[in-house]
C-alpha cells in the first residue's frame, strides 16, 4: 500500500480506524489474529548438538576420520587416538564459532521499542510494543524509539534520526503532507516513521500501517534469515585439497597392492602395506595446523585494531578484490563540520573538522583574524544564538547534545572565540519561534544588555530569503535587488555543488515593545546575513587507504542511503571517483529499482557510487559483483548494512558506531571504525595465506617423500622403510611444529603490490603443485639412498635401516622449511629472520634425536642409536634435496 501518497481520509479508510478514538478493543482482537504480533520472527535454528556435528560433514575431516578407522584396522591405535584427537579439536573449535554467529535477529530486536503510548477506544495508554496492530494511533515525542512503520499524521518540529535505516547521517524532518512521488527513496518518505528508528527532535502521532516482519526492520531481518553465506576461497581450497589427497592415497593404494601381488607378495600383507601408504598420504595435522595459523593472525589483527568474529574470514581478506564501503560512519567522521561561510560576496573558509575546537578562518587563502571582521562575528554570533545545541569541552574535544547541524554552527563559533554560555551572558533569549517543517525555519528574540532588541532567524536558503527585504552588503545594509539575489542564488549553488549543506541567518532589530505573536510576524521584513556550508567531512586518513587498495588491485566502491550530490563530492574527495567520468561511475536507488541482479551485472564493475540505496539495494550490488567473480568485502555499521554484510564474502562491522545487528552478521570488526584499518587487515589477510601455502608446501612435500619412499621400496622388492609409526611421528610433531612456525613469517616486501588472489585460483597455483612434487620426489629418493646403502651393508638389522631412513626424511624436512618461505629459492631470504621457525627446527630435532637415543621410546617408535660415521651420510643426503633445486633457480632468477 503506498500509504506515503494518501490523504489522511484514504489512510483512515484503509485501515479501517479512527483517528479520533482510535481502535476498539474488539477491532483490536480481529487485526491481531489477521495480522499477529508485532515482533520479528526468528526462523528455525539447529539445536546445539545437531550443530555440534554439523562440523563433522567437512570433506577433510570424513577422510581423516577414514584414516583414524584403518588405523585402528592395523592396530595402530596412538595413530588412531592421535587422528582422533585433532577432528574433535577442530569440530569443537567450529561449534564454538558458528553458535555465536546468528544473534542478530536478538539485536534486531533490541531495536524495538519496549512499550508505546497508542490511543484505544478513545482514551491514550501506554503498551507493550508487541501488542500494537496495523490502524492503531501512537503517539511519540524527543528521546522515543518508534515502535512500528506507521504514516504520520500530526507533526510538531518532528525529526527522526534514520541513519540506521538510511545511513544518512542528519536527522530527517517529518510532515503530514502527501507524496506524489510513487517510489521514492526510504530517506524521502518525509510523512513516514519506522520501526526501531529514534525521534530526536519535537513530537507526533501516526497511525499503525505494517508490524513485524511486515515493516522495514522486519525486511532487513527477513534478508538476513535467507542471505546465504558463502564458502570462503579458503575453505573451497582446502575442500579441494582435501579431494586431492584421498583420490591420490586411493590410486596409490590400488598401485601398491597390484603390483605387489604381480610380484609375488602375498595378498593380506600387500593389502595391508597399501593401507599403510594411504594414511601415510594425508597430512594429519593440516586442519589443526590451518587452524592455528588462522588463529595466530586473528591475535595479530587485534593488536591492528580489528577483531574476527569467523577464521576462515582472514585470509578471505586477503584476496578481496572490492570493497564495498558505506559512506557515512565509515569514510566518513559523522560529525557535521562547517567549512564554509559567504556573506555579501565574500567566501570564507574555515579549517579543522569533526568536534574539535583546532580551526582557523581564511579568506583568499589569507588567515584572518575574526575580531577584525565585523560581519563574520555577527553571523557566527547569531549562528549560536538562534541554536537549540549545547557542547562540552573537555581540552580540545567537544561533546555534542542536540541536532547535529546546529552543533556544527556552536563548534565554528567556538573556533572563533564565542562560547554560546558566555553570549547568553551578553544576550538574554526572550522568545523562540521554534523550527517548523513547513516554515523550514527557527527564530529567536534576544535583547541585549543595552536594550536593544533583535529577530534572529535560521532556516533554509530558498525560504528565508523570500523573508528578506534588505541584505548586509559589506559593511552596509542595502535593499535586496535582483542582483543582490542573483549572488545569493550562486552562493547557495555553489555550495551545494560542493555537497555543502546550506544555512541561511537574517535578523530585524524591533523598535516596538510588542513581542511578536506569531513566527510569521516575526519573520517578516529581515535583513539577509550570510550562509553556512556545512559537511560530514571525510575522515584524513581514508584518501591514503583507498589508493593503497588501489595499488594492490583492490576497488573501493561507496554505498551510501545518502544523496547522489553529496555522495560524489565525498568520493571524489577521497579518490574514488576518476577524474571526469564522474557521472559515469555514479548510480543511484532509482536506477537499480529497474534492474535485475543480471542486468546490474553488466554495468556494476563501472560504478564507483552507488547513492540513495536500500537495503535490498545493497544486496542486490554484492551478488552481481559476486556473479562478476569478485570477492567482495562489505563494510557498514547500520541496521540496513546487515544484510549485505553477511552475504559477501567478508562482512566488516564498525566497531564503535555499529549496530549490534551489524556486528553479529559480519566476519570482521573495526575497533576504530577506521576504513584504513581495513587496509592493514588485508595485508594481514595476504599474508596468512601466503604462510598457508608455504606450510602446505612444506607438508605435502614432506608427505610425498614419506609416500615415495614406501612405494619405491615396494617396486624394488625391498623391506617397508618407515613404520606406521615413525609416519605418524613426522606427520604430527617433525612437521607440525616447523609448519605452525610457518604460520608466524613476516610478509614479503612486494605482498601489497600483487593483484587480489582469482578466487578460483587452486590450491596449487604459482607452480605450488611442481615444488611440492619435486622436493618430495628428492626427500623420498634420498632418504630410500639412505636405507638401501645401509640395509644392503647388514640385511639383518632392519630396525637400524628404518632408523637411517626415518632420520634422513627428518632433517631433509627440517631443511627444505627454510625453502618453503619464499617463491624464489632459500637464498632469497635471511634464514634466521623467523626466530619461531628457528627454535620449531631445533626443537623437531632435538625431539628426533630424543625418540632415537632415549631408550623407554626406543621400542615404541621401533628406532636404534646411529652411529657417529652414519650421521655424515644421513646429513649430506638431507642437504641435497633443498640447496640443488634452490641453488639453480637462484641463479637463473639472478641472471
Amino acid at each position: 500500500m503506498k500509504f506515503h501518497q494518501m490523504k489522511l481520509e484514504e489512510v483512515e479508510q484503509t485501515l479501517h480506524t479512527n483517528i479520533t478514538n482510535g481502535l476498539t478493543r474488539k477491532a483490536v482482537h480481529k487485526k491481531r489474529e489477521k495480522f499477529g504480533w508485532n515482533e520479528l520472527s526468528e526462523g528455525e535454528r539447529p539445536s546445539a548438538i545437531l550443530l555440534f556435528f554439523n562440523q563433522f560433514k567437512d570433506f577433510m575431516v570424513l577422510v581423516l576420520l577414514a584414516a583414524t578407522l584403518i588405523s585402528g584396522l592395523l592396530g595402530e591405535y596412538l595413530d588412531a587416538v592421535a587422528i582422533m584427537v585433532i577432528v574433535l579439536i577442530n569440530g569443537f573449535l567450529g561449534f564454538l564459532q558458528e553458535n555465536k554467529a546468528e544473534k542478530s535477529l536478538q539485536a534486531l530486536k533490541n531495536l524495538s521499542a519496549p512499550q508505546v503510548t497508542v490511543l484505544r477506544d478513545g482514551e491514550w495508554q501506554k503498551i507493550n510494543s508487541k501488542e500494537v496492530v496495523p490502524g492503531d494511533i501512537i503517539k511519540f515525542a524527543s528521546g522515543d524509539r518508534i515502535g512500528a512503520d506507521m504514516r504520520i499524521i500530526a507533526a510538531n518540529n518532528l525529526e527522526i534520526e534514520e541513519s540506521a535505516l538510511t545511513g544518512e547521517s542528519i536527522p530527517a524532518p517529518k510532515f503530514t503532507e502527501p507524496i506524489a512521488e510513487t517510489n521514492p527513496p526510504l530517506g524521502d518518505l518525509a510523512n513516514m516513521a519506522f520501526k526501531g528508528t529514534l525521534v530526536t527532535r519535537g513530537n507526533g502521532v501516526g497511525v499503525v500501517t505494517a508490524i513485524g516482519m511486515s515493516t522495514v526492520m522486519g525486511n532487513i531481518a527477513g534478508m538476513i534469515q535467507t542471505a546465504e553465506s558463502v564458502m570462503t576461497p579458503l575453505q573451497r581450497r582446502l575442500d579441494q585439497l582435501g579431494k586431492i589427497l584421498i583420490s591420490v592415497a586411493l590410486v596409490l593404494t590400488v598401485l601398491v597392492v597390484i603390483t605387489g601381488i604381480i610380484h609375488g607378495h602375498d595378498v593380506y600383507t600387500m593389502f595391508l602395506a597399501g593401507v599403510s601408504l594411504a594414511v601415510a598420504a594425508i597430512p594429519e595435522g593440516l586442519p589443526a595446523i590451518v587452524t592455528i595459523a588462522l588463529s595466530l593472525g586473528v591475535q595479530r589483527m587485534i593488536r591492528k585494531n580489528a577483531i574476527v568474529r569467523k577464521l576462515p574470514a582472514v585470509e578471505t581478506l586477503g584476496c578481496a578484490s572490492i570493497i564495498c564501503s558505506d559512506k557515512t560512519g565509515t569514510m566518513t567522521q559523522n560529525k557535521m563540520t562547517v567549512t564554509k561561510i559567504w556573506n555579501g560576496g565574500k567566501d570564507w573558509d574555515v579549517t579543522g573538522t569533526g568536534y574539535h575546537l583546532e580551526g582557523e578562518f581564511f579568506y583568499q587563502d589569507h588567515k584572518v583574524d575574526v575580531l577584525k571582521e565585523k560581519t563574520l562575528q555577527q553571523l557566527l554570533i547569531f549562528g549560536a544564538l538562534c541554536n537549540n545545541a549545547s557542547v562540552s569541552v573537555t581540552g580540545n574535544e567537544v561533546e555534542l547534545d542536540g541536532d547535529p547541524t546546529e552543533g556544527a554552527l556552536l563548534i565554528a563559533a567556538l573556533k572563533a572565540g564565542y562560547e554560546k554560555q558566555t553570549l547568553l551572558n551578553e544576550f538574554t533569549v526572550e522568545k523562540e519561534y521554534p523550527f517548523d517543517s513547513e516554515r523550514k525555519m527557527m527564530s529567536v528574540l534576544v535583547k541585549d544588555r543595552s536594550g536593544r532588541r533583535l529577530i534572529i532567524s535560521k532556516g533554509a536558503p530558498d525560504v528565508l530569503i523570500t523573508k528578506c527585504q534588505r541584505a548586509l552588503w559589506g559593511e552596509t545594509v542595502k535593499p535586496i535587488n535582483d542582483f543582490i539575489r542573483k549572488e545569493v542564488d550562486g552562493a547557495v549553488e555553489e555550495l551545494a555543488v560542493q555537497a555543502l549543506r546550506t544555512i541561511a541567518v537574517g535578523c530585524k532589530e524591533l523598535h516596538s515593545p510588542d513581542i511578536p505573536q506569531t513566527a510569521q510576524e516575526a519573520e517578516s521584513g529581515l535583513t539577509f546575513i550570510g550562509l553556512f556550508g556545512m559537511i560530514d567531512p571525510p575522515r584524513p586518513e581514508v584518501k591514503a587507504a583507498v589508493e593503497e587498495c588501489r595499488q594492490a588491485g583492490i576497488k573501493t566502491i561507496m554505498i551510501t542511503g545518502d544523496h547522489v550530490v553529496t555522495a560524489r563530492a565525498i568520493a571524489k574527495q577521497l579518490g574514488i571517483l576518476e577524474t571526469g567520468k564522474e557521472s559515469r561511475n555514479v548510480m543511484d536507488g532509482q536506477m537499480l529499482d529497474d534492474m535485475s541482479v543480471q542486468e546490474l551485472e553488466g554495468t556494476v564493475e563501472d560504478v564507483g557510487v552507488f547513492a540513495r540505496v536500500s537495503p535490498e539495494h545493497k544486496l542486490k550490488i554484492v551478488k552481481a559483483l559476486q556473479n562478476r567473480g569478485h570477492v567482495v568485502a562489505m563494510t557498514g555499521d547500520g541496521v540496513n548494512d546487515a544484510p549485505a554484510i553477511k552475504a559477501a564474502d567478508i562482512g566488516i562491522a564498525m566497531g564503535i558506531t555499529g549496530t549490534d545487528v551489524s556486528k553479529e552478521a559480519s566476519s570482521l570488526i573495526l575497533l576504530d571504525d577506521n576504513f584504513a584499518t581495513i587496509k592493514a587487515a588485508i595485508k594481514e589477510g595476504r599474508n596468512i595465506y601466503e604462510n598457508i601455502r608455504k606450510f602446505i608446501r612444506y607438508l605435502l612435500a614432506s608427505n610425498v617423500g614419506e609416500i615415495l619412499v614406501m612405494l619405491f621400496a615396494m617396486l624394488l622388492y625391498l623391506p617397508l622403510p618407515l613404520v606406521p609409526i615413525q609416519i605418524l611421528w613426522v606427520n604430527l610433531v617433525t612437521d607440525g611444529l616447523p609448519a605452525m612456525a610457518l604460520g608466524l613469517d613476516q610478509p614479503e616486501e612486494n605482498v601489497m603490490h600483487r593483484k587480489p588472489r582469482h578466487p578460483k585460483e587452486g590450491v596449487f597455483a604459482r607452480k605450488l603443485g611442481w615444488k611440492i612434487v619435486s622436493r618430495g620426489f628428492l626427500i623420498g629418493i634420498v632418504s630410500l639412498i639412505a636405507f638401501i646403502i645401509v640395509y644392503r651393508r647388514d640385511p639383518s638389522d632392519l630396525s637400524y635401516a628404518q632408523t637411517i631412513a626415518f632420520t634422513t626424511l627428518v632433517l631433509s624436512q627440517l631443511i627444505h622449511v627454510f625453502d618453503c618461505r619464499s617463491e624464489i629459492s632459500v637464498f632469497s631470504r635471511n634464514p634466521f629472520e623467523n626466530k619461531y621457525l628457528v627454535w620449531a627446527v631445533i626443537s623437531s630435532a632435538l625431539l628426533t634425536v630424543a625418540v632415537i637415543y632415549i631408550p623407554v621410546l626406543q621400542p615404541i617408535f621401533h628406532t636404534v642409536p646411529i652411529l657417529p660415521l652414519d650421521w655424515l651420510l644421513v646429513l649430506g643426503l638431507s642437504c641435497f634435496p633443498t640447496f640443488l633445486l634452490a641453488g639453480s633457480l637462484f641463479s637463473r632468477k639472478n641472471k
